[in-house]
């Protein structure tokens, strides 16, 4: 899984020498809450509602409302820009993606080609949709989870050859290995929840969880 295939490719970005208003006007436009800023397709900059705020003039400013206004009016996106991003390859895993924001304490990463052009941006909510998707959640079907005492070479093999054998498919599978035991998480695209128990049951695997999920729309 790449960066490529969860971040947003239609963008919506500022130039530097947009006024803050009209920044702050094509946020709430759009429902958005960061602008990349872009010069000739190249990324030069960042602007969020953090920066925006914090070069707001305090309600303790001594600047009547006329003089706050033309302050304002006068103040571009390259004066309150950050101009030292942290950026992303699109080929750069999703991993990758997630422990870079970690890291810096970051809730988004614009993705840069080879040429330094802007191609996309991947956010937190990015990250979220990726999880859901990864992990089926929005695809229905029937979710099992087993506990496994002691994990050992090819034990998911076993586990979907007996699956596919009584003709059940797969979706997803999620391994969260702990310190005393090993958990599988399988998404099985059936409405049988029963049957599946039963099948993993009766070969022997400690089925503690069996739930018919909905399909999310």
């Amino acid at each position: 899984m790449s960066v490529s295939d969860f971040m947003t490719k239609n963008l919506i970005v500022a130039q530097p020498e947009m006024k803050i208003f009209d920044a702050v006007d094509l946020m709430k436009k759009n429902n958005i809450h960061r602008l990349p800023v872009v010069e000739k397709e190249h990324l030069v900059g960042l602007i969020t509602e953090g920066t925006i705020q914090s070069a707001m003039p305090s309600k303790a400013t001594s600047l009547s409302v006329y003089e706050v206004n033309y302050l304002l009016n006068k103040t571009t996106v390259a004066d309150v820009m950050v101009k030292k991003v942290q950026t992303i390859k699109p080929e750069a895993s999703l991993e990758d993606g997630i422990y870079q924001m970690r890291q810096n304490h970051i809730g988004v990463l614009p993705v840069v080609d080879s040429n330094e052009q802007l191609v996309g941006i991947i956010t937190n909510n990015d990250i979220f949709d990726a999880f859901l998707k990864i992990t089926g959640y929005n695809d229905g079907g029937t979710r099992i989870q087993l506990r496994i005492p002691e994990d050992h070479k090819g034990i998911l093999a076993n586990i979907t050859k007996l699956l596919a054998d009584s003709d059940f498919s797969i979706l997803t599978v999620v391994v969260n290995r702990k310190e005393l035991e090993t958990i599988i998480e399988l998404q099985i695209e059936s409405r049988e929840t029963l049957k599946i128990e039963q099948v993993l049951k009766e070969a022997g695997y400690d089925v503690f969880e069996a739930v018919l999920l909905s399909k999310k729309s």
